[in-house]
């Protein structure tokens, strides 16, 4: 977790001798010497933010586990194999091979894979795509943030679908999954991990009465008052994450926006700095917001600024490349 955080990321692959495991999804991703080919050691799965989060407020813990420093420090202690494939994404590992053409590796990404190794100097021959066996001397990782700020640089190519609005894209949904802001922080992070969510809206308790405010809401409709997810996490220390577990996950911002660490990255603050747009918002627009703030997705609000619907780095990629392989394009 130290690593993500210095680093300010979001997820790193993991790596272990070769041949003692079996990688994630089936996947045999070897690094190996670029002279000799003898591999050096075996990429069995990528570990993220939200893996550590649910390793710590996860179903199997209980709140109370977490009420002090040193129970942080024991559930750190726990190899960072044991946390692999807490969450859907980490329960597979890809290659996607230089060769792939920017299409193609947006038709992965539209399916909602987030990143991909691309291995370089790779000894696997003719290979383009999506690979789960792959040996190189190196790799890089791809991201869909990577995808998104390649179509942003390349804008007024794209303006036939750039010009094009939120609306086109069908992101409105009947139910927005989110919390309201009396959920804690432990009570976000299980609400994510058990609906396989990267991120919830935070709404504003005042427009859902009396309900259970530790459990999933749908906040469609309602007001939206910030987002809580693993971005929002990024650079956060383990002492902070520690003693803010049991408040409110917006009050919880509201004092990360306040450290030296978040003054310092110079990143918004998730609470005042609410991210929306409008169905007719264009999507060029959206692109710019989710690059500028280097955030996953963007919410979508009606004139009265109730929540109807989210467009994410998933949704802006499918819809290019819906338009790059059309007539039109």
């Amino acid at each position: 977790m130290n690593a993500l955080t210095e680093n300010k990321v979001l997820a790193a692959p993991v790596a272990a001798p070769p041949g003692h495991w079996i990688g994630a999804g089936g996947s045999m991703i070897l690094e190996s010497d670029k002279q000799t080919g003898a591999a050096r050691k075996q990429y069995i799965g990528m570990m993220t933010m939200l893996d550590v989060l649910c390793h710590i407020a996860g179903n199997h813990v209980d709140t109370a586990a977490v009420s002090s420093e040193n129970d942080f420090e024991r559930l750190m202690q726990v190899p960072v194999s044991s946390i692999i494939g807490h969450c859907i994404e980490s329960l597979s590992l890809w290659t996607l091979n230089s060769n792939t053409s920017i299409v193609d590796c947006m038709e992965v990404f539209s399916k909602g894979l987030h990143r991909a190794l691309v291995p370089l100097h790779s000894q696997i021959e003719n290979a383009a795509g999506v690979e789960l066996v792959e040996s190189a001397s190196r790799y890089c990782m791809l991201t869909q943030m990577d995808l998104i700020k390649f179509l942003k640089m390349h804008e007024e190519e794209l303006s036939g679908v750039l010009s094009r609005t939120v609306g086109d894209l069908g992101a409105g949904c009947d139910i927005v999954f989110g919390v309201t802001d009396k959920a804690k922080v432990v009570d976000a992070i299980k609400c994510m991990y058990r609906g396989s969510l990267n991120a919830v809206p935070i709404m504003d308790s005042r427009d859902y009465g009396d309900i259970d405010h530790s459990q999933l809401i749908n906040g469609r409709d309602g007001k939206i008052v910030g987002t809580f997810s693993a971005t929002d996490l990024r650079g956060c220390s383990i002492s902070t994450l520690c003693s803010g577990m049991n408040l409110p996950a917006i009050d919880f911002l509201e004092k990360l926006c306040e450290t030296p660490q978040h003054e310092a990255s110079g990143r918004r603050d998730s609470t005042r700095e609410l991210l929306t747009c409008l169905p007719e918002s264009l999507i060029g627009e959206v692109v710019d917001k989710v690059v500028d703030n280097h955030v996953h997705r963007v919410w979508i609000v009606d004139d009265q600024g109730s929540i109807v619907g989210l467009v994410s780095l998933t949704d802006i990629i499918r819809g290019a490349r819906v338009w790059m392989i059309s007539g039109e394009a």
